[in-house]
């Protein structure tokens, strides 16, 4: 199967210019999803502003999936000449994408630009042909549907959304605006993203390698939630977190806690652990100074070389590669007018 060769996201210098494409039927929660990540001023609390805008085929009124509402679109497909990032909120899957979308889908395509979906938005890109070779998902109920209609993509059930190239897609709502704050972290780093996050009341950062749904009814169990010792995990990744020994103070068998941490987060306790290890490691890598071996023990690692092999299999290039592309100084992002 062909694959696409990745692009970077900066091309020209950081993302500036937003363009979420909307046409008849459009979910307005998706769609509204996209403008609270993309289009809101957080400028007086540190994070860069952005060109943003919304278009259609046409401009005017276009109606939604919701009976009696409408939105009321100022711009045409012109303003996806000059978008950096062109986002599809969920759009209907029966009819055909209109020609004229999908030529503009394609000339963006060619002249470099970035995709983001939102759920049955990914049908929108496959119509035009930027999912093929590509890794992509979408909601779960059409995951079937979107590979049998776009046989040249490699649909994944098993994410809430996934980056091939310069191609991002997304499950549901709530993990549209997991991949928003993926792209803002690329972006402008971990501190905006968190920001964004904390306005929006979300988790700064959940790991697209997450699984949508458990497929089996989660059983009922006696004793509380793992939450409590999700977060113990999450405050304490330095330490030797075996099986065995979250077992023990969970209080549970090994085999029980591993089958319990399954059904409630969808992945594995060692899965797990070092994603969020790894995400650590981003923040030092990005916010201090501290060398690689120092960052490795304290996120948790047994020596560099195991932070380096482990980074570089999640992440696609090296703690040291990071920290060059992500260590700048906020105050040295400018900027960027925003606009509606």
């Amino acid at each position: 199967m062909p694959r696409h060769p990745a692009r970077a996201w900066h091309t020209g210098g950081v993302l500036s210019t937003v363009t979420v494409l909307i046409y008849n039927g459009v979910a307005p929660f998706e769609l509204g999803v996209l403008c609270e990540a993309w289009g809101v001023d957080r400028s007086e609390h540190g994070v860069p502003r952005v060109t943003f805008s919304i278009c259609a085929p046409a401009p005017g009124s276009v109606p939604t999936s919701l009976p009696g509402v409408e939105i009321r679109v100022e711009r045409g497909l012109e303003a996806l000449v000059d978008a950096d990032l062109i986002c599809l909120p969920a759009m209907p899957r029966g009819p055909a994408v209109p020609a004229d979308v999908v030529q503009a889908l394609q000339a963006a395509d060619a002249r470099g630009a970035q995709f983001l979906s939102v759920c049955a938005g990914a049908f929108v890109l496959g119509a035009a042909g930027l999912l093929d070779g590509r890794l992509c998902t979408t909601h779960w109920l059409h995951v079937e549907e979107l590979q049998s209609r776009f046989p040249l993509a490699d649909v994944k059930c098993d994410v809430l959304y996934i980056e091939d190239g310069s191609v991002v897609t997304s499950a549901g709502s709530a993990a549209g605006i997991d991949a928003c704050l993926h792209v803002i972290r690329r972006e402008f780093g971990a501190a905006v993203a968190a920001t964004v996050a904390r306005r929006m009341v979300v988790a700064p950062h959940r790991d697209g390698g997450q699984a949508q749904f458990v497929s089996s009814p989660v059983p009922t169990y006696t004793a509380d939630t793992l939450q409590p010792m999700l977060e113990w995990m999450g405050a304490n990744l330095h330490q030797d977190l075996t099986i065995e020994a979250l077992a023990r103070r969970a209080v549970m068998a090994p085999r029980t806690f591993a089958r319990r941490f399954k059904a409630e987060t969808g992945t594995t306790p060692y899965h797990w652990i070092t994603n969020q290890r790894v995400l650590l490691a981003e923040r030092m890598l990005e916010e201090s100074d501290e060398t690689i071996e120092r960052i490795a023990t304290r996120a948790g690692f047994s020596n560099a070389t195991a932070f380096r092999h482990h980074f570089s299999r999640l992440r696609g290039t090296s703690p040291q590669s990071y920290r060059r592309s992500f260590r700048s100084p906020l105050d040295a992002v400018p900027a960027l007018r925003a606009t509606s």
